[in-house]
């Protein structure tokens, strides 16, 4: 059985042999005592399953998992570019299956495997970690830096779905076992460095077909008792619990018209003598009086509970992706809200400059390859991507290579983003949430999205968040970034910038894809770091 140590950014799909990591600075891998720091160990296997173990000093910081193959039926756009690993339909690197019993089963003689080797909360210090794989052992050097990376400055967001989760596990929702599931779920998003969690006030009016409903999950209890609106916030105190011990430092609340043209309400739920009516949504026009009365209770309400019961950062939304040709629908659905948002913190994904050009959005969050104009007013949007961004730049697409997740975090800090915004957190359904779908068996969608796009994590068993190997490179990237502000607030700026921006030439758009150049621009921040930390104490 054949064995190489690689980094990583490396993906191993099973044909060549894989790319073997270089060290630097005299480890395999390296830094901060509260960062996850991963290698892989790619192996030829002689049959269907081995035998691993981490031994040594580190084996009780030391998680393994097996790196698995997942189906993957639109891996690229059309018109992909060149740096795509692969672009026709296949199985492919993506799932991390925890290695729990110590044998790995399920694999192909003759074929490259591969395991994810993550240490976390190791001392300070330089290690010796040794796998053991059918008693062959492979030695990897880890260095840890004696001190801890700050927490990270911006606004990192994913959508959170509790929908996928209460279908998918076949739960009520808002169960006890709901709950759990949520929290567990949560606690998976705030490992990927996520900050801020969109929270179902109600029903998130979020890639569903016009006439269509997703289950409703509305946190805000809406009771009328004599044509009056009276709140129930009870499942909204419970979020703000989980959300806060979790460590979340900002909420999100549902978007309040419709996406793609804000033409409607969202879906909303109104508790009557009656029992529950679906009072809101589709057939209810964003510039209906009644609307307008719901929220003339409801948005200040929700204000000034959240002022007295939530620390962090507030994000409100009024529709998500408007197009220019939308503008009109867009600006008259802000105006039925504009007084009652005053102050608040309103920002909305979009990519067309006329919203704020004319002044209608004042936080936007731009496509990063429609953000070169607003950067050349002198704008430093929030940005995201999601399928529609498929060439030549960054995204986590499982088809890409892993250096194009991991570069975000150093774009986000050249361009002064105060945020990173995506759509697909865990969205287990087919596109416009027509049906469910298995994660494990349909990677794309129902085949809509390019495979990677609508979610991060895998729905493991008894309620298990399984990881992908995109959800941890992209904590990689916000670790990055947390380096990177450290940096610049010990010396300045322009040095930490100089350290990563590849001579001046990158940018949204144009970056390289050299993985041991990326890994050593990294080390080489972290040691700047070191040297100045051991400046200001002498």
């Amino acid at each position: 059985m054949q064995i190489v140590l690689t980094d990583a950014l490396e993906k191993v799909f099973g044909e060549d042999m894989p790319r073997a990591a270089q060290p630097i600075g005299g480890a395999h891998v390296s830094g901060f005592r509260n960062e996850q720091l991963a290698l892989q160990l790619a192996l030829l296997p002689e049959g269907e399953s081995v035998d691993v173990e981490a031994v040594g000093p580190l084996a009780e910081h030391t998680h393994l998992a097996a790196v698995r193959r997942v189906p993957v039926s639109s891996p690229a756009p059309e018109n992909a570019d060149a740096h795509y690993l692969v672009t026709e339909p296949g199985e492919y690197p993506d799932l991390l299956e925890p290695v729990t019993d110590g044998t790995v089963g399920g694999l192909t003689p003759g074929r490259w495997e591969a395991l994810w080797i993550e240490v976390t909360g190791a001392p300070a210090g330089t290690h010796e970690l040794v796998i053991r794989v059918n008693g062959k052992e492979q030695r990897a050097v880890v260095q840890v830096h004696d001190a801890e990376l700050p927490p990270l400055t911006i606004t990192n967001t994913h959508w959170f779905h509790v929908d996928s989760l209460a279908e998918y596990y076949g739960v009520d929702i808002f169960s006890e076992e709901h709950w759990a599931l949520i929290e567990s779920f949560l606690a998976s998003a705030r490992a990927m460095d996520v900050t801020s969690v969109l929270t179902p006030t109600w029903t998130p009016p979020l890639d569903t077909a016009e006439g269509h409903t997703r289950p409703f999950v509305q946190l805000v209890g809406i009771r009328e008792v004599d044509g009056e609106y009276q709140l129930d916030l009870t499942k909204l105190d419970r979020w703000l619990e989980i959300c806060a011990r979790l460590g979340f430092t900002g909420l999100e609340i549902a978007h309040l018209f419709t996406q793609w043209g804000a033409r409607h309400a969202p879906a909303i739920q109104v508790e009557t003598a009656d029992g529950p009516q679906h009072r809101f949504g589709w057939h209810t026009d964003a510039t209906d009086p009644e609307y307008r009365r719901l929220l003339e209770m409801l948005i200040p309400t929700l204000r000034e509970h959240l002022a007295a019961h939530w620390d962090g950062q507030v994000l409100w939304h009024i529709s998500d992706e408007p197009s220019a040709e939308q503008l009109p629908a867009y600006r008259a659905a802000k105006e039925q809200v504009a007084d009652l948002l005053e102050g608040a913190l309103v920002v909305d994904a979009l990519s067309s400059f006329e919203f704020a050009e004319q002044g209608v959005v004042d936080t936007p969050i731009v496509a990063t390859d429609h953000v070169e104009p607003f950067l050349a007013a002198g704008q430093r949007p929030w940005v995201y991507y999601c399928v529609g961004q498929g060439v030549d730049v960054s995204n986590r697409f499982i088809a890409l290579p892993s250096v194009r997740n991991r570069v975000i975090g150093r774009q986000l800090f050249l361009g002064e983003a105060p945020g990173f915004l995506h759509w697909g957190f865990n969205f287990w359904w087919a596109q416009f949430s027509l049906r469910p779908i298995d994660p494990f068996k349909e990677t794309c969608a129902g085949g809509a999205f390019h495979g990677g796009d609508a979610f991060m994590v895998y729905p493991g068993p008894e309620g298990t968040p399984w990881y992908s190997i995109r959800h941890r490179v992209f904590a990689q990237a916000m670790a990055d970034h947390r380096a990177l502000t450290w940096l610049a607030e010990l010396t300045d700026r322009q040095t930490a910038a100089a350290l990563v921006d590849e001579g001046g030439t990158l940018s949204y758009s144009r970056f390289s894809y050299d993985e041991h150049a990326h890994l050593a621009a990294r080390r080489a921040v972290d040691e700047a770091i070191l040297a100045a930390l051991t400046s200001r104490r002498s």
